[in-house]
């Protein structure tokens, strides 16, 4: 019989101890203390993680690979060798949930393949956060992650998302390199129609948080410095 997956949950950026019982619940604290074996995207980042929530065992006795977008793929079934030999292990994002606008998924559908039950903890998703409370259309959204670096093409990309916006009413979300967010934010004021509904999502869960809604041209009126600030991206086009 083979051990279990379990998508760990990280917080989004805080290491104070009194705000973790606020984005992980106890239960998933537990369950991850308890876990000998972690594939991480860092592994310094993964044992400041487990030094954060506290472990059943001592550091040192606990196995840690990495896979991110480094990892050739021809290495992604090894990592699962100790859970398909009967260990469970845990998967664990830099930050936010696993798996999600993350490399983990690859070696989550390998485990499907393996016939390892995957079992996903609640835990804080900045995109999903983002989204409850950004006052745009929740019940058709896109989540489209990085959007091109090159100026010309990241113009193209904001027109065409805010093209099928207004065509579905669907909410468009992405995101940006932390030290190119304004860049994109200043970019989405150029290009967007004057109604359209932006929200940035900025410093979630964290005591510097901050979640604004307004059209862009109300935004173009008050802009907000997003520079190497984590931050979520949605717009809503206003239809014609």
């Amino acid at each position: 019989m083979t051990g279990k997956l379990y998508l760990v949950p990280n917080t989004l950026g805080s290491t104070e101890s009194n705000l973790l019982a606020a984005v992980l619940p106890a239960a998933v604290q537990a369950q991850a203390a308890q876990l000998t074996y972690y594939i991480g995207e860092n592994a310094k980042a993964t044992r400041a993680f487990l030094k954060q929530i506290g472990t059943q065992h001592a550091l040192q006795e606990i196995e840690i690979r990495e896979l991110n977008v480094h990892t050739p793929a021809a290495q992604i079934h090894a990592l699962l060798a100790p859970i398909v030999a009967g260990a469970d292990g845990g998967l664990v994002s830099d930050a936010g949930c696993p798996a999600v606008a993350d490399p983990g998924a690859l070696l989550v559908r390998q485990a499907h393949q393996c016939g390892v039950p995957v079992v996903p903890l609640v835990g804080p998703s900045s995109i999903l956060l983002a989204l409850m409370a950004s006052g745009l259309n929740g019940q058709s959204f896109a989540f489209h992650g990085y959007l091109p670096v090159n100026a010309n093409e990241r113009v193209r990309a904001l027109q065409a998302l805010e093209k099928q916006s207004r065509t579905r009413q669907q909410t468009q979300i992405f995101i940006e390199t932390p030290y190119r967010n304004q860049a994109l934010l200043e970019a989405l004021l150029t290009h967007c129609a004057a109604s359209t509904q932006l929200c940035v999502a900025v410093d979630l869960t964290l005591p510097s948080e901050s979640i604004v809604s307004r059209s862009v041209n109300q935004w173009r009126a008050n802009l907000l410095d997003v520079h190497k600030r984590p931050a979520i991206f949605l717009l809503l086009a206003a239809p014609t």
